[in-house]
């Protein structure tokens, strides 16, 4: 598990990426396509921005990619990238959506790879996931566009179902994925939305 973990680490390094979470998002676009030419994508929870440069590379120069989290991502866009918007704001604040619609109404694409502060306690740490993960999916309802994407990450656990089951209503494909590059002991999976129904 740890060779994995240090050959996604060090490709990251290589290929000038912040995170070895990339990997997780490259994988899923490989497969899906949830991501395309001129998309406009918001991406929550950005910190510290791999998810928002690879993005921006995928929908390139006449896209947009608005990453939004508490901490400020630095800035380093790339050639032939979109333009990325950092906004450093709480995405449980109604404030965040005014900042948002500033630069953009709606999104094709909303992206989370949110994850609470962990505490050890499973459960207690699984709540605080449902509860991040549910406001993503409330966003989502008030900023994707009809046939829009949806992609969030989520802890495992007894109310994970329950949250499956909302996503279904909302979109017309809906899957549970567990990337490769994911650490094989984490309780981490992605959910992944295609097609909003509004």
């Amino acid at each position: 598990m740890r060779k994995v973990s240090d050959y996604y680490s060090k490709k990251a390094k290589k290929d000038k990426y912040p995170a070895r979470s990339v990997y997780k998002l490259e994988e899923v676009q490989r497969k899906y396509h949830l991501l395309r030419r001129g998309d406009s994508v918001l991406d929550l929870g950005c910190y510290p921005g791999s998810w928002s440069l690879y993005a921006a590379e995928i929908v390139g120069p006449k896209g947009i990619v608005v990453g939004v989290d508490l901490e400020q991502a630095e800035d380093r866009n790339r050639p032939e990238s979109a333009d990325i918007q950092w906004i450093c704001e709480d995405i449980t604040r109604p404030e965040m959506i005014v900042a948002v619609r500033k630069i953009r109404p709606a999104f094709k694409v909303l992206l989370s790879d949110l994850a609470p502060k962990t505490t050890g306690n499973r459960w207690a740490d699984h709540q605080q996931s449902i509860n991040l993960v549910r406001t993503t999916l409330m966003l989502a309802e008030t900023l994707l566009h009809p046939k829009g994407h949806y992609l969030v990450k989520v802890f495992q656990g007894e109310d994970f179902p329950a949250f499956f089951d909302e996503v279904k209503q909302k979109f017309k494909m809906v899957k549970t994925i567990k990337p490769k590059s994911s650490r094989t002991e984490s309780r981490e999976v992605f959910v992944l939305g295609m097609e909003y129904e509004k």
